[in-house]
């Protein structure tokens, strides 16, 4: 009996593994069109600057221009600003984790007056377009004299609405068994957060922290309008100033986009398997 069955199990898979070429194609196609961005982008990198602009194309380069990467350094000062990217990569990430989560835990455990209307009002800060709010940060930042500052490239990105309703959903899926025995125990609400929910909630904080780290490291719009001395600006305005208005030396700046992305790319794909699991479960409960 137990032969017959394996038998059947092994017929079925053949069947049921032919079904399934048409998605595998799709899904080949779509990675080779993801991909061939970034291939060009690398063969560009190597390219003479003739090569670049020729019609037709030409994907493989004649010549390898290994100087590319070292005008790079020239062009823009790429230390310092990828010293300022970093610096404000990392404390944007670290205080979203931080305050985020505190304002997820208490929208999601602590009981007090108005928590769905001021819920609400958070969700509200998504649907309004973020350029809306250029102008008035601008003012803040001018009234507080923190223009070509790193505090000014930090401090508006320190706290997110998309991340409080992201782990706030992540801590309604948690059992409440848990904290109910913490709290039987004499724990405080605080402790309750830092030392049950908090540890639990690793899934959604990794989720968290890789997008606010991919926004943070690519953010643009912001760090060009409250910085314009080249020291004080991150790489994604170093790598916006090589576009000339007349002449773009693009085999430079593909070099200077590829040594940028080479970061983002090596912590997503550290990170791949927590951020897919921290995002499932973060919609696990309403």
């Amino acid at each position: 009996m137990a032969e017959t069955a394996g038998a059947a199990r092994t017929a079925r898979r053949p069947r049921r593994e032919g079904r399934l070429w048409p998605a595998h194609l799709v899904l080949s196609l779509g990675a080779v069109v993801t991909v061939f961005p970034l291939l060009w982008e690398l063969l560009t990198s190597f390219k003479t600057f003739g090569e670049s602009t020729r019609v037709p194309p030409t994907i493989w380069p004649e010549q390898w221009e290994w100087s590319n990467y070292a005008k790079v350094f020239s062009a823009v000062p790429f230390d310092q600003q990828f010293l300022n990217t970093l610096l404000m990569t990392v404390a944007r990430t670290g205080a979203q984790l931080v305050l985020c989560s505190m304002a997820a835990y208490a929208f999601a455990r602590i009981r007090f007056p108005g928590r769905g209307p001021l819920f609400l009002a958070f969700l509200a800060v998504l649907m309004v377009p973020g350029e809306l709010f250029l102008l008035p940060q601008y003012q803040i930042m001018q009234n507080l004299g923190w223009l070509d500052s790193l505090q000014a490239l930090v401090v508006p990105g320190m706290f997110s609405a998309f991340g409080t309703f992201l782990l706030r959903q992540f801590f309604l899926g948690l059992p409440e068994e848990l904290e109910e025995a913490a709290r039987l125990d004499g724990a405080n609400p605080f402790t309750v957060y830092w030392r049950i929910a908090l540890p639990l909630a690793r899934p959604g904080l990794l989720a968290l922290g890789i997008l606010t780290f991919l926004w943070s490291w690519n953010d643009l719009m912001w760090p060009l309008v409250v910085n314009t001395d080249p020291e004080k600006v991150p790489l994604s305005v170093g790598l916006a100033s090589l576009q000339g208005a007349h002449l773009t030396e693009y085999p430079v700046l593909m070099a200077g986009a590829l040594l940028a992305t080479l970061p983002v790319i090596v912590v997503f794909m550290l990170m791949q398997r927590h951020f897919i699991q921290g995002i499932a479960f973060s919609g696990m409960k309403g």
